[in-house]
């Protein structure tokens, strides 16, 4: 037990060490001052995009970075990450320069509030952006911009006056969409541009393309490539905090930050079915190991796996309530199997956990919603191991008695235990509690010669 107890706090001290130690993800380890970076936002904004873009410009500012380029393709995500990540750029000492690339890509919803906060705005041909309409993530009070992900409309803008898509909402959706126009418009202000159709994509779901937001002043410029943005952004001025600068990158190295293995290893655990099943497979492990301890694996991976989808849910949209009624319904199925109770915890128990599974993610945004295919065969795994042990326990009920007393007599029997207080030795499967004249040892062979009580008279058998 010492040893599966050593074995267990290293591996949690690794397991902790891989969450918070920042690790180097830049392809040449000794980048060169004044170069310019070129960081990739491609997908969902999420936790581990926000910690790559994070930890990317403070590593590019310690690296005396000429400026950080971002190439952005996304629907939009979570709005505590795209804040964190919006506050980082908006502290940023070198300037980043924002392009929507390549054709075909865009920026709503997220994208483009941290569009709208980067110190340059570029697009390529054939992209879009806008659709930051807040979206309903489950209770009110947690709802957020920067999750809908509509289909981009280019014509949106033309839309008529007083068809506001916070028409129709409540108290509390109209302040929060209001929170988001005054964050959107106060960052648009901050850089200089049109702050009205910014609050248009909030507050109507206006989405446009390239070239209607460099006509409109959402952008500075258009550029198709990495080659043709540096450039236009020749001698072009940046205001960073209290000075400007003039930008001369075109005969700058480029260095390339690809996300590193601890962003990785986020984008992986903070995948809602992914986090979803390491807790039920946490959860299963503690329980086999409490049912059966010394075993060790069990507890072992239980607990990592546990620790780790907690550590997911921490900064993942969760429904407490949800998450409630899953460790409810685990629990009833887990008392169902350890105090049979006929199926009365279990179905209890089943149901409360596919409840509690449907209602985890607080969210409407598409990419962070546990895929309702797991649910159900989860569910049907867990209702399926349930019943199967209702009915081993009903088998066992009505399976009759294999022997009587005078079955015991003269039975040979195998000594396991020796203490103080009594020896105990087992017959077909059973620890009995036995008496001998003679000294007995853990490994002596036993026959029955009498029964008195729940304790047996025997004798040693030589050899």
């Amino acid at each position: 037990m010492k040893r599966m107890d050593t074995l267990f706090r290293l591996w949690l001290f690794i397991l902790l060490t891989a969450l918070i130690m920042p690790v180097q993800a830049v392809e040449d380890e000794t980048a060169p001052a004044g170069a310019v970076w070129i960081l990739k936002l491609d997908g969902v904004v999420g936790p581990s995009t926000a910690d790559y873009l994070v930890r990317g410009l403070r590593q590019a500012t310690e690296s005396s970075a000429a400026a950080v380029l971002l190439r952005i393709n996304t629907p939009g995500g979570l709005d505590s990450s795209m804040r964190e990540m919006i506050a980082a750029v908006l502290a940023s000492p070198i300037p980043v320069i924002c392009h929507v690339a390549p054709s075909g890509a865009r920026a709503a919803s997220a994208g483009t509030f941290l569009l709208y906060s980067c110190h340059v705005a570029a697009m390529a041909p054939a992209t879009n952006l806008g659709a930051a309409t807040p979206v309903s993530i489950g209770t009110p009070l947690s709802q957020a911009p920067g999750g809908d992900t509509p289909t981009p409309n280019d014509d949106s803008d033309q839309a008529q006056e007083g068809q506001s898509v916070s028409q129709g909402k409540s108290a509390m959706e109209r302040k929060l969409t209001n929170d988001a126009v005054a964050y959107i418009r106060g960052i648009a202000e901050l850089r200089g541009r049109n702050a009205d159709w910014a609050e248009k994509a909030v507050r109507e779901g206006a989405s446009i393309s390239a070239s209607r937001a460099l006509e409109l002043g959402v952008i500075d410029l258009m550029a198709a490539d990495t080659e043709a943005l540096l450039k236009a952004l020749q001698g072009r001025r940046a205001r960073i905090g209290e000075r400007e600068i003039s930008l001369d990158l075109l005969a700058s190295p480029r260095v390339v930050l690809n996300p590193d293995w601890r962003s990785e290893f986020l984008a992986v655990i903070t995948n809602p079915n992914v986090a979803y099943v390491l807790m039920l497979v946490g959860l299963y492990g503690l329980i086999f190991e409490f049912s059966n301890p010394g075993f060790g694996l069990p507890g072992i991976l239980g607990a990592t796996c546990l620790l780790v989808a907690l550590y997911a849910f921490q900064i993942l949209p969760v429904s407490y309530a949800g998450l409630g009624l899953m460790l409810l319904g685990v629990g009833l199925i887990a008392a169902e199997v350890m105090m049979p109770s006929f199926g009365v915890f279990g179905v209890g128990g089943l149901i409360a956990f596919i409840v509690g599974s449907i209602m985890l993610m607080d969210t409407e945004i598409p990419a962070y919603q546990i895929a309702m295919p797991i649910i159900v065969a989860l569910a049907v795994m867990t209702g399926a191991i349930l019943f199967l042990v209702l009915g081993m326990v009903l088998r066992a009920r009505r399976r009759p008695r294999v022997f009587d007393t005078a079955s015991l007599l003269n039975q040979p029997m195998t000594v396991e235990r020796v203490d103080e207080t009594q020896v105990l030795a087992r017959f077909e499967g059973e620890l009995w509690s036995v008496h001998c004249m003679d000294p007995l040892r853990v490994g002596d062979r036993v026959k029955v010669k009498a029964m008195h009580g729940l304790t047996l008279e025997v004798d040693k058998l030589e050899g």
